[in-house]
C-alpha cells in the first residue's frame, strides 16, 4: 500500500502560518541587499544519516511564497525514489528551487523548518522499527504531536517504517485509567461491555482500546467479547508476558491484539517487542525527535 503525502489542503493553514510568522510583512534584508530582478537556485542537501521525508511539501512552500519559484529534481535522483529512504551519505542532494532570488531566501528557512522536522521523525521512527525486527511487533505512534503537525508527523512516522494509532479524540473509542477511576474491579466488564456495545451501535467499525494497569483488570477485560484492543500500561516485561500468555490460552490471540505503551525507549523496546505484544506506542517517535540536518546551498544565476 503506497504512502500518500497530505493533500495541500490539508496543510495550507500551517504552511501560511508558517510563512506569516517568519515573513511577516517584508523580508527586510533581502530587499535592501538583492535587486528586484535577481534570480538564483537553491540545492538542498541532507547532511546527516538517516530518512529523507516531506520532500513534496517543498513545491507546496514554494507556491505559497512565489509562483515563480520551480522544485527541480537533482539529475539521477528522482523525488519519488528519495522520499522515504534511508541514507548512510553525508552530503546528498535532493532537490533545487529555481526563482527569484528575494522568493527563494525568504521560503529557505520555512522549507528546511519543514523538512528537518519530519525527517527527524521518519529517522526516529525507524531506529525503533529496526530494533524490533524479526519479532512480529509493530511500533505505533501516540497523539504526542506538534500542535498543528499531526496529519504531517504521522505521515513521516509511516515513512520510517511505523504505523499510525488514532488520528485524534473523534475517530476512536480509548478507554484510559481517567476514564475508570474509581469504578470496583468486579463492575469493569459490564461497565465497559455496555459502554462498547452503545459506541459499536453508532458505528460497528469504531476503534475500540482499553488500557489496563494490573494483570486483575486485564483478566476482568479479556473477558468482553468482539475485537478491540487491550493497552498494557507501564507494566514490565514479565507481567506483560503473563499478559500475552493469558490471552493466548483463552483463544482470543490474533482477536485481541496487545499494545505496550509507557515509556518506551530504543534501549527497552527489543526487549518488550519479545514478550509476544503485537504493538508498541512510542510518544518519543514524534515529540523527541532531533531534526535533521539538512541544509540550503543558494547561487545566483
Amino acid at each position: 500500500m503506497s504512502i500518500q503525502f497530505p493533500k495541500f489542503e490539508d496543510i495550507r493553514e500551517i504552511i501560511q502560518l508558517a510563512r506569516r510568522e517568519d515573513l511577516g510583512e517584508d523580508d527586510v534584508t533581502s530587499r535592501f541587499m538583492i535587486s528586484e530582478d535577481a534570480v538564483g537556485v537553491g540545492t538542498v542537501l541532507q547532511k546527516e544519516v538517516g530518512v529523507t521525508c516531506g520532500l513534496p511539501i517543498v513545491e507546496m512552500i514554494c507556491r505559497t511564497y512565489d509562483e515563480r519559484l520551480r522544485v527541480e529534481p537533482i539529475p539521477g535522483f528522482h523525488l519519488d525514489i528519495l522520499e522515504g529512504r534511508f541514507s548512510d551519505a553525508r552530503s546528498l542532494p535532493l532537490l533545487r528551487v529555481r526563482g527569484p532570488m528575494r522568493s527563494l531566501l525568504s521560503a529557505e528557512r520555512v522549507i528546511l523548518n519543514f523538512l528537518q522536522h519530519l525527517s527527524g521523525v521518519a529517522t526516529q521512527t525507524s531506529r525503533f522499527v529496526r530494533r524490533v525486527e524479526g519479532t512480529g511487533a509493530r511500533i505505533y505512534d501516540t497523539r504526542k504531536t506538534l500542535p498543528g503537525l499531526r496529519v504531517l508527523d504521522k505521515y513521516a512516522v509511516r515513512r520510517g517504517g511505523g504505523y499510525n494509532h488514532r488520528a485524534g479524540l473523534f475517530d476512536g473509542l480509548l478507554v484510559k485509567d481517567n476514564h475508570i477511576a474509581g469504578l470496583p474491579l468486579k463492575e469493569l466488564a459490564g461497565h465497559l461491555s455496555q459502554r462498547i456495545a452503545r459506541s459499536r451501535a453508532e458505528r460497528i467499525d469504531r476503534f475500540v482500546e482499553i488500557e489496563v494497569q494490573s494483570l486483575e483488570q486485564f483478566r476482568e477485560v479479556l473477558k468482553l467479547e468482539g475485537e478491540f484492543v487491550i493497552l498494557l500500561d507501564n507494566m514490565d516485561c514479565p507481567k506483560m508476558q503473563t499478559a500475552v500468555e493469558l490471552r493466548d490460552r483463552a483463544g482470543k490471540k490474533g482477536k485481541v491484539p496487545l499494545e505496550a505503551s509507557g515509556g518506551v525507549t530504543l534501549e527497552t523496546v527489543r526487549p518488550i517487542a519479545l514478550t509476544g505484544v503485537d504493538r508498541i506506542a512510542v510518544g518519543a517517535i514524534t515529540h523527541s525527535a532531533s531534526a535533521l540536518d539538512i541544509s540550503m546551498e543558494i547561487e545566483g544565476q
